[in-house]
């Protein structure tokens, strides 16, 4: 075990399929046609010095320390900046070079403190490392002349002393150890996107900056981590390897937040993490990160972590710590009373979006085997549930259509409800690289988000859409398209069924469906629909992504299924630079689908009503398996409340802060019998459990996570769990104590198992993981290293089928005592309902939701910047900060969900979507009122999680 180091070769890849031969030093190497010198040399096993080239950004060619000499040119230009050609002949060291190198590295140290023995970054330098690799021995400058190390006075040299900026609660920036390579303000503009650094002052002023003499922390940055990784020297430096020293070995796994499912070195000394490093060969990071993957891991030695099972009689009663074999004993003989006393049907299981793939199997197989029903529902419900219905509906598969490098390829992108700058970063960043290299954008937000523009990016058009019309507008652009003959006739006739096309046709062609039609209630000007139908059209490869904006609407299958009518109207589907791509929310939430954690679904998304299915899980678990789907998480609550539903399984899921109309949850939850809550950490909906679990992180275990491309990606352990057992763990000695004969003894034979009953998964094994590094389901015979892009010869259900999509008006109206329409979303620092970033230096960003409003509501209402509002629907109220803003519309009033001293879930109601029961978030009747204290239910809800988190202390053992 040692730390996992990667080759940096200097300079990006090229792309190009032809190649050239050269001769580096006497050997022959043949690389791709624009390839540089500097990474040719490296393809043949020789590197060559340098100090501002890396290969995450584009050759600069400043540090002159990468001289090389090529037969028939004169000088000695930058092996970085200069690309290779058919026949050329390179001389890396010769003694001409190894001089002006070592004059080179002469002037980076004279101007350099020489406190490597103390610096932090000692051991891990590119310059300590390039000055050895130069033979620098003596340094002829002295410190007489000015420079950035010593002042001289009176003869004797003293310290110069330029103050390090540590506002940043991550990284510290010291300039006097900058060498102004500009590698960092490279990558903030190349791979981050968000140009917050520059080089300033000139000559020997010259620093880095943060904006106009601001700190990291006011300025523009994001802390995403690309300056830190790219810096060569300790001018950048995380603080936690100030504090803790180098490491000296890593693991490679994957981050447990966002559905983008980026690779990490996680870096250790001994079972302590230094540091996450986003891994260049992780295919859905291509070697980035955001601010949460990269730095917020804290919460997993927070002090907040239960790290003992407990149990109590009554929610009005203290926890009292007990052992795993108590805490198993109680919840066997409870939830087997219930079951005696109420039915088989009274008990049921919620599986999590971020726990492992093969946790998640293990939930939905005890609901099923051990409960004998199909009581197991998702958090997948309450955001993606109308995905998985409108593309099944649509292509015959509940998944998103390419990987994330398909950007790379596309001209035209129409973004719908979603906001991967805040909510999925990383791609955010390679979508907005493409951008900048031309591809056009189209957005279809309610508000003006930082997709709509940023920094070198702005929209094409941005259809500012009033919240619950996108069903509207989509049809809109599809009447455009057909009417004005856009669409791609051949791609229908060959890939999908004409006569359904047809019907289709004759329907979106409707006059009703027009934008000047629709533009009265969709507040989208007509003639900006129509350029934007037409560049969409015409535009070349379009890809379409969508969020929450989409699907947490009572039409949000009907907005899928518009969504996929549009791609395959334009022929957009089935090769890089186009299809249909979910962003999905959290890091497992296409795995816990894919897994069968729908009450109606087996795993591989398979109804239960199927006997072949069905069969299958019976012959290997040895029990008959109910044919009937069982409740969805809305129905368990209802049931609850009706006295029929009485004992719940929760893994990893806080469904009192995440899930609509809090109220509601919250009397379910308070009329079962026995709740047990499988968390880090006492969340709110511990609130009301009767048993709580201990969790582990993604730290502490080994499985998969499946990212939003479908890609499968291994979560390995790089410490012990705190608590003990890693949850797969848990949820095997929970089966046990239930009577159920599990012996898995390592998440790989749970795989395994998924793998035989999964047709998409039969070749997935943690053996093809480690020879792969991951893989895209469908992975079978037919596709033995995966599926990257769907439906390239055909859809899954064999031909594309068009579906009518009429708008329908959401029951959710605005009126005079609710005259607003509030809509809520998610914010870069912060993640879901906030229990782990809240517990990171990240709330130094948002520390409190608070109510966007424009300024026109807001003069009104007699509202200040800043100002306590109450925030009131028909559903309940609660109070926050009022944020005056023109990023929402008037009208239009947002907020996020972060902060369970908000419970933003108190103001949204219980209308869901038709299909899935999705809950519809974006669309509430509001008003806002200045206020000047908390609501009664955040006074109440207080009060109750005081007296909910109470633990009682260990009775003395007897003398």
């Amino acid at each position: 075990m040692g730390l996992i180091h990667e080759i940096d070769y200097g300079t990006p890849a090229s792309k190009s399929e032809k190649t050239v031969s050269v001769s580096i030093d006497g050997f022959t190497v043949s690389v791709p046609e624009g390839t540089s010198v500097m990474r040719a040399a490296m393809d043949a096993g020789i590197s060559v010095p340098k100090l501002c080239a890396t290969d995450m950004v584009d050759a600069f060619g400043s540090c002159r320390l990468c001289l090389v000499e090529i037969e028939g040119r004169a000088g000695t230009p930058a092996s970085c900046t200069t690309l290779v050609a058919e026949g050329m002949v390179v001389r890396t060291q010769t003694d001409r070079l190894k001089t002006l190198r070592k004059g080179v590295m002469e002037l980076y140290i004279s101007d350099h403190p020489l406190d490597c023995l103390t610096c932090a970054a000692n051991g891990d330098c590119e310059l300590q490392t390039q000055a050895g690799a130069v033979g620098l021995r003596d340094v002829r400058y002295g410190y007489e002349g000015d420079n950035h190390v010593f002042a001289t006075r009176g003869g004797e040299s003293n310290f110069r002393h330029m103050p390090k900026d540590e506002s940043n609660p991550y990284f510290t920036y010291d300039p006097s150890k900058c060498i102004v390579c500009s590698r960092c303000v490279r990558a903030c503009e190349e791979v981050q996107g968000t140009f917050a650094l520059t080089i300033e002052g000139r000559g020997f002023d010259s620093r880095v900056s943060p904006g106009m003499h601001q700190s990291f922390l006011d300025s523009d940055c994001v802390s995403c981590g690309a300056c830190v990784q790219a810096c060569p020297t300790a001018t950048l430096t995380e603080k936690s390897v100030i504090e803790i020293g180098q490491p000296e070995h890593s693991v490679i796994t994957t981050c447990a937040y966002c559905g983008v499912g980026c690779s990490f070195k996680a870096e250790m000394r001994g079972d302590e993490l230094v540091r996450m490093v986003p891994w260049k060969d992780g295919k859905a990071n291509r070697g980035h990160s955001c601010v949460k993957g990269r730095f917020a891991w804290g919460y997993a030695t927070h002090q907040d972590r239960i790290l003992n099972p407990m149990v109590r009689e009554k929610i009005s009663d203290p926890w009292r710590e007990v052992s795993w074999e108590e805490a198993f004993g109680h919840i066997s003989s409870e939830f087997r009373r219930i079951q005696q006393t109420y039915g088989k049907g009274s008990v049921g299981g919620i599986t999590s979006s971020r726990c492992t793939n093969e946790e998640t199997y293990l939930v939905q197989k005890l609901v099923r085997q051990g409960f004998g029903n199909n009581n197991v529902d998702t958090c997948a419900r309450v955001c993606h549930s109308p995905t998985g219905y409108g593309l099944g509906q649509a292509f015959g598969t509940s998944a998103g259509t390419q990987d994330f490098d398909s950007v790379e390829e596309t001209d035209v992108v129409l973004v719908i409800g979603a906001n991967p700058a805040a909510a999925h970063p990383v791609f955010a960043s390679r979508l907005k690289k493409r951008l900048r290299a031309g591809a056009k954008l189209i957005v279809i937000d309610p508000r003006r988000t930082e997709t709509v523009r940023s920094a070198h990016v702005e929209a094409e058009y941005h259809l500012a859409l009033t919240p619950g019309t996108n069903v509207a507008v989509m049809t809109a652009i599809a009447h455009v398209i057909v009417t004005e003959g856009l669409f791609d006739e051949s791609f229908i006739r060959e890939r999908c069924d004409w006569s359904e096309f047809e019907d289709y046709a004759e329907f979106v062609a409707d006059a009703r469906h027009s934008p000047e039609q629709t533009e009265q209630y969709t507040g989208v000007p007509a003639e900006m629909v129509r350029q934007a139908a037409r560049l969409f059209a015409t535009g070349g490869n379009g890809s379409i992504y969508y969020g929450l904006g989409v699907t947490e609407h009572s039409q949000g299958s009907t907005t899928v299924m518009a969504i996929a009518n549009l791609a395959m109207l334009t022929g957009n589907i089935g090769r890089p630079g186009v299809g249909v791509n979910p962003l999905r929310g959290q890091n497992n939430v296409q795995g816990s689908c894919d897994m069968g954690s729908f009450p109606h679904e087996l795993p591989g998304y398979r109804h239960v009503s199927g006997d072949a299915a069905r069969e299958t899980f019976e012959m290997l678990w040895g029990v008959k398996l109910d044919r009937e789907p069982g409740l969805r998480i809305p129905n368990m609550l209802d049931a609850a409340v009706d006295g029929t539903f009485k004992a719940l399984y929760i893994q990893g899921e806080d469904i009192l802060q995440s899930d609509p109309d809090t109220k509601h949850v919250s009397a379910g939850l308070a009329a079962m019998e026995c709740v047990v809550v499988h968390d880090l950490f006492l969340n709110e909906t511990a609130n009301y459990a009767h048993v709580f679990l201990p969790g582990s992180t993604f730290l502490e275990k080994d499985g998969t996570f499946t990212n939003a491309e479908r890609r499968i990606n291994r979560v390995r352990k790089v410490m012990a769990p705190r608590n003990g057992l890693a949850d797969w763990e848990v949820t095997q000695r929970m089966a046990q104590a239930m009577g159920l004969e599990w012996a898995y003894t390592h998440p790989s034979q749970i795989m395994d198992e998924i793998a035989r009953t999964t047709p998409s998964f039969s070749g997935v094994s943690y053996s093809r993981l480690e020879e792969l590094g991951s893989v895209q389901w469908p992975c079978n015979e037919a596709a033995p290293e995966g599926t990257p892009i769907m439906h390239m010869n055909g859809f899954v259900r064999g031909r594309g089928k068009f579906l009518r999509t009429e708008y329908v008006p959401t029951d959710e109206r605005t009126g005079p005592r609710f005259p607003l329409l509030l809509t809520t979303g998610r914010i870069l620092s912060q993640y879901n309902v906030g229990a782990q970033t809240r517990r990171t230096a990240n709330v130094v960003w948002h520390d409190e939701d608070v109510l966007e409003i424009h300024p026109h509501d807001a003069e009104q209402r007699g509202v200040r910047e800043g100002n306590w509002v109450r925030l009131a629907s028909r559903a309940g109220e609660t109070t926050l900060r009022a944020h005056v803003t023109d990023k929402v519309a008037p009208g239009v009033v947002y907020t996020t969900f972060h902060h369970p001293e908000t419970q933003a879930n108190v103001i949204t109601t219980d209308f869901s979507d038709w299909a899935t029961n999705c809950p519809e978030y974006k669309v509430t009747a509001v008003q806002v009122k200045p206020s000047n204290g908390p609501s009664d239910w955040q006074t109440e809800y207080e009060a109750l999680s005081l007296r909910s988190r109470r633990i009682a202390m260990p009775a003395e053992p007897a003398e």
